[in-house]
């Protein structure tokens, strides 16, 4: 299986991504000619040799009307003559202002504008878009505002918008079946804003990474930033620590800022077994429970965390008929799935079988229709692609325009 490796032991920033995933490229300088090609509004990218703690790898530097943004404090503009925190440590990424120069606040429809505007596959189009939806979700939380009420100050910039394109594009073209992201280094201590001090990692980039393996460690300092961590976020099929994998390309993306350890993204290309990915099997016989309380108990094992549940008629001691009751998860929710196991059923033991899974690469990302915005699963891998409607907004549309469910289908593959 064709597998991604994201080593992100010091963070992540939308120009280290980039920077990274085009080392991987056999020809990164046309790569870049063709991103410039796209004339993103006053926007040039320049690929730039980077050398941090001896190691030579790449910096993304994206000039915006000529020069190259400096670094803007998150989450606040930076009022004009205030000293400039430590903060973010890519060339800016989300936060970035020319010195003395206005910041312009983008919404999400201006960013729409920009993005369907530019000749790129309309795949990409809709990586990108996902993207900043999983960066206005954050904010829409952290400020309490409806996401429709959302402007990018942060990321609604021509070079942020370079950046995630930038990866978009790369991710498109390398076309990985898996993309394993290591657990991600966040930085710690406060950063200063022009309104006072954040919390490292900052509100939004917390809230992005909800669910995902995540440590302070002892630098002072923003290491992953919004752009970062949605883009992780939104292209890791798993988060964890390196898999057995023949590497066929490395490449290195650098930060501006110089500390202790190599400011860097490292990115791996390579094959693994896809055997490597395990998942256990939870297993009980039950012939004392009712059809609804076996059926409360799997909806709740769902909620909890598990991949799979379902049930098998079996027969069981003294010729009763029974139901063996089966629980797939991960390892890590091993605990949780037993603790509900005993809590919701009456069994007085759990088998468990450790077994190989092999999986399509799955993403879900909302694209526009003619019945409005639906969520969509796409699928990849071992020489096959697939693309499926989540039922529920088909259920959903059916009942509002009183048509079948094939009738839906049928007029969104005919679009």
């Amino acid at each position: 299986m064709k597998t991604l490796y994201l080593d992100c032991g010091m963070g992540a920033a939308g120009d280290m991504l980039a920077g990274a995933l085009s080392e991987l490229l056999p020809e990164p300088d046309v790569w870049i000619e063709e991103l410039n090609a796209l004339a993103i509004p006053n926007v040039r990218i320049v690929r730039e040799k980077s050398v941090k703690c001896g190691i030579t790898g790449t910096h993304i530097a994206v000039q915006v009307a000529g020069e190259e943004e400096i670094e803007m404090l998150h989450g606040r503009e930076h009022e004009a003559g205030q000293e400039e925190p430590h903060a973010g440590h890519g060339h800016g990424d989300h936060m970035h202002t020319h010195a003395g120069s206005h910041h312009h606040h983008s919404s999400m429809h201006e960013i729409e504008t920009i993005v369907q505007n530019l000749h790129l596959p309309e795949k990409v189009k809709a990586d990108v878009m996902s993207v900043y939806r999983l960066i206005a979700e954050a904010e829409s939380h952290v400020h309490g505002v409806p996401v429709t009420d959302i402007h990018f100050h942060e990321v609604g910039t021509m070079d942020a918008i370079a950046d995630i394109t930038a990866v978009c594009m790369l991710m498109d073209r390398l076309s990985p079946d898996e993309v394993v992201v290591s657990p991600v280094h966040t930085g710690s201590g406060q950063i200063r804003c022009a309104h006072g001090l954040l919390p490292v990692p900052a509100p939004a980039t917390a809230y992005i990474l909800k669910d995902v393996p995540i440590y302070g460690g002892e630098i002072r300092g923003e290491l992953c930033t919004p752009t970062g961590a949605a883009l992780l976020k939104y292209f890791a099929t798993r988060f964890g620590p390196m898999p057995v994998m023949k590497t066929q390309a490395i490449g290195y993306g650098m930060g501006k800022k110089d500390f202790e350890a190599a400011n860097c993204i490292r990115a791996m290309l390579g094959e693994t077994d896809a055997s490597g990915d395990t998942v256990l099997q939870l297993s009980c016989n039950i012939d004392d429970m009712t059809a609804e309380e076996i059926g409360f108990a799997m909806e709740l094992l769902f909620e909890g965390g598990a991949l799979e549940v379902y049930t098998i008629p079996i027969g069981m001691k003294k010729s009763r008929p029974g139901t063996l009751l089966r629980v797939i998860c991960t390892k890590e929710k091993k605990e949780d799935m037993l603790a509900l196991l005993f809590r919701h059923t009456t069994t007085l033991g759990v088998r468990e079988t450790e077994t190989a899974r092999y999986v399509l690469k799955r993403k879900i990302q909302t694209v526009n229709t003619a019945f409005g915005e639906i969520r969509r699963k796409d699928s990849s891998g071992y020489g096959v692609s697939r693309t499926k409607y989540e039922y529920d907004d088909l259920a959903r549309i059916a009942k509002e325009k009183n048509l079948s469910l094939r009738e839906v289908l049928h007029e969104l593959y005919k679009g």
